[in-house]
C-alpha cells in the first residue's frame, strides 16, 4: 500500500516569516507533527512518502504514485486542502482528509472519499480500514463519502503514542522542529476551540516519552529550535513538574542540543519553581494567550485564569526570570469600546514582548463562542481561521470603528520604532542567557543576514540598533538580537504589505454596504485611519 500524506499550503501568516525564511536558508517554520504523528500508526510495511505544500511543490507524479491521498492541515489551509483533494480525485486516488480543519468543520470537504474527525490514538483499525481499498473502498466519483465525525465523549490515552516519523522530514527545510507533551487544556476561555476538539482534561505522554521524541530528532541531525506545541503546556502541573527534571537530565546529557519553546496560561507566573525548572530544561521563551488589559472582556469572554494575575507584573517576572514572552491578543469583544485600542496600545508600547500578535474575535467552528453567537442571530458565515479581517459574526463595536481602530493599532505595533521599543525592553529584563545552546553556525548565513538587512532593508536602522544594544549588554545577546532582526523584518513587511491592505479592503467593502447618507456622516468626521495617523 503506497501513501501520500500531503500537507497543504499556509497563506501568508505572521507566524510563517515567509519574508525573511530564505534568509537563514529555510522554507518553512515548522514541519507537519500531525501528518507524522498519523504516519506512525500506520501498518509499517505501507510505503509513506510526505509532501509538505510549504515545502516543496506538488506535483502529478507523486499523486499518481499513491494509492490513496492522506490530507491535513488547519483551517486556514482549507482552500489548499480542497483543491489537493479536487486534484487526486481528477487523478483517480482515493482521498482522507484530517486535522483540526475536518474536525471542527468537515462540510468543507464535501469532495474527500473520508472526512476523519478527531484523534487518531485508539482508533487506528478504523483509519487503516477507512484507507486500504479492499476495506472500504468506493468509487473516487459519485458516492457517498464517508464521515467520521469528532468524538468528545472518548478521549484517547496518549501515553503508547508511538514516536511520530520525523524521518520522512526534510529536517533541513525548516526553522524548528516540534514534539507535542499534551493535549487538551482545563480552562474554559469562550473563543477557543482546542478545548472543543481535545477536552478540558489535560493528557500527557509520559517523560519517557517526550525523551524519545527528541532523541530520535537528535539522531537525525536536528539541533537548535525545538516547539512543544501543547496548547497550554502546564495544563496538568502535577505531570509536568515530573518531566522537566528529566527534560534537563536528557539535555545536561547531550550539551544542551535543543533550544525549547511552547504555550502556556499566564498562571505560570505565578509558579516561580515551575519557571525555574522551565529554564533549567532548556525553555527560553513561552507564548501567553494575554488577550486584552480588558477586565470586563476578559470576565466575558471567561479567561478568569488571567483576572488573578497582574498581566504586567506577569510578563516581566516571567522575562527577567529568563522565559522570553510572546503574547496573543485580542480586539472586539462585546465589551470593547472604541477605547480598547489605546488600552491594548499603552499596555504594549514598553512592554518585554517583541512578538505581540493582535487579531480580532473571531467565532471558530463549534466554539462556546460560535454557540451563543448563533442562538443570537449574530453569526455571518464560517470562519476560514483567518483572524485578521471582517469578523464572521455581527460585532457590538460599529463595524467601521473596529477595522480603522484595528488598523491603527498594527500600525503602530508594526512600526519600526513600535517593534524596537519592545525588542529593547525585553533586552532590558532578560538575563543572560546561562547556556549557549548548539545551533547551526551563524557564519554560513552571516554574509546574506548582513546584506540583507544590514544594508538592503529600508529597515537596515532596526537591525543595527538591536546588534549595537546587544553588544553593549552582553555579545551572548548578538544571536538574540539578529533573530528578533530578522523575525521583525517579516512581521513588518508582512504588516505593510498584506494586512493593512486586506483591512483597507474589508474597510471598503463596510463603507459600501451603508446607506450613503451614514458614510457621509461618518466621512465627515474623519476615522483615525482616514487621517493617516501614526
Amino acid at each position: 500500500m503506497r501513501i501520500l500524506l500531503v500537507y497543504a499550503e499556509f497563506p501568508r501568516t505572521y507566524w510563517g516569516f515567509q519574508y525573511t525564511l530564505h534568509i537563514v536558508g529555510k522554507r518553512a517554520s515548522l514541519p507537519p507533527l500531525g501528518l507524522v504523528t498519523v504516519a506512525s500508526h500506520l501498518p509499517a510495511e505501507w510505503e509513506l512518502r510526505l509532501v509538505d505544500m510549504n515545502v516543496e511543490r506538488l506535483d502529478d507524479e507523486a499523486l499518481l504514485w499513491a494509492d490513496a491521498v492522506l490530507v491535513g492541515g488547519m483551517l486556514i489551509q482549507a482552500p489548499s486542502m480542497r483543491a489537493v483533494v479536487r486534484r487526486a480525485r481528477a487523478l483517480g486516488r482515493r482521498t482522507v482528509v484530517g486535522g483540526p480543519a475536518a474536525s471542527t468543520s468537515p462540510g468543507e470537504f464535501a469532495e474527500a472519499d473520508v472526512v476523519f474527525g478527531g484523534e487518531v490514538e485508539g482508533r487506528e483499525a478504523e483509519l487503516i480500514a477507512l484507507i486500504a481499498p479492499r476495506a472500504a473502498r468506493r468509487p473516487v466519483v459519485g458516492a457517498r463519502q464517508i464521515l467520521v465525525p469528532l468524538r468528545k465523549d472518548a478521549r484517547p490515552s496518549v501515553t503508547s503514542s508511538p514516536v511520530p516519523r520525523f524521518d520522512l522530514l526534510e529536517l533541513s527545510a525548516y526553522s524548528g522542529m516540534c514534539v507535542q507533551y499534551s493535549r487538551g487544556c482545563p480552562f474554559r476561555c469562550e473563543f477557543c476551540d482546542i478545548i472543543e476538539i481535545f477536552g478540558r482534561v489535560p493528557r500527557t505522554k509520559t517523560p519517557a516519552q517526550v525523551v524519545a521524541e527528541l532523541e530520535t530528532l537528535r539522531k537525525l541531525g536536528w539541533t537548535g529550535a525545538v516547539f512543544v506545541v501543547d496548547d497550554n503546556f502546564i495544563g496538568n502541573i502535577k505531570q509536568v513538574r515530573q518531566l522537566l527534571p528529566e527534560l534537563g537530565a536528557w539535555q545536561e546529557a547531550h550539551g544542551h542540543p535543543f533550544e525549547l519553546y511552547t504555550e502556556a496560561s499566564l498562571n505560570l507566573a505565578r509558579d516561580a519553581a515551575l519557571v525555574s525548572a522551565m529554564i533549567a530544561a532548556g525553555f527560553t521563551s513561552v507564548f501567553l494567550g494575554i488577550e486584552t488589559p480588558s477586565a470586563e472582556a476578559l470576565a466575558e469572554t471567561q479567561k478568569t485564569q488571567n483576572l488573578r494575575v497582574d498581566l504586567v507584573a506577569a510578563v516581566e517576572a516571567l522575562t527577567r526570570a529568563g522565559l522570553e514572552v510572546m503574547g496573543g491578543f485580542i480586539v472586539g469583544f462585546d465589551s470593547d469600546k472604541p477605547s480598547a485600542f489605546e488600552v491594548q496600545r499603552r499596555f504594549l508600547a514598553d512592554a518585554p514582548i517583541p512578538l505581540a500578535m493582535v487579531g480580532l474575535l473571531t467565532a471558530l467552528p463549534d466554539t462556546q463562542l460560535w454557540r451563543r453567537l448563533e442562538a443570537e442571530g449574530r453569526l455571518r458565515h464560517e470562519s476560514g481561521g483567518d483572524q485578521m479581517t471582517r469578523p464572521n459574526f455581527v460585532p457590538v463595536m460599529d463595524e467601521e470603528a473596529l477595522l480603522a481602530g484595528y488598523a491603527d493599532l498594527l500600525r503602530e505595533l508594526y512600526s519600526v520604532d513600535g517593534y524596537l521599543r519592545r525588542c529593547r525592553a525585553a533586552l532590558a529584563m532578560l538575563p543572560e542567557p546561562p547556556v549557549l545552546y548548539k545551533q547551526r553556525s551563524w557564519i554560513p548565513i552571516l554574509a546574506r543576514v548582513l546584506t540583507t538587512l544590514g544594508v538592503a532593508s529600508p529597515r537596515r536602522r532596526m537591525f543595527w540598533s538591536l546588534v549595537a544594544e546587544a553588544l553593549r549588554r552582553s555579545p551572548r545577546f548578538v544571536p538574540w538580537a539578529i533573530g528578533k532582526a530578522i523575525q521583525g523584518e517579516h512581521l513588518i513587511r508582512f504588516t505593510e504589505a498584506d494586512l493593512l491592505p486586506r483591512i483597507e479592503r474589508a474597510l471598503a467593502e463596510v463603507r459600501q454596504s451603508r446607506p450613503e447618507s451614514a458614510v457621509r456622516g461618518r466621512d465627515s468626521r474623519r476615522t483615525t485611519a482616514d487621517a493617516g495617523a501614526w
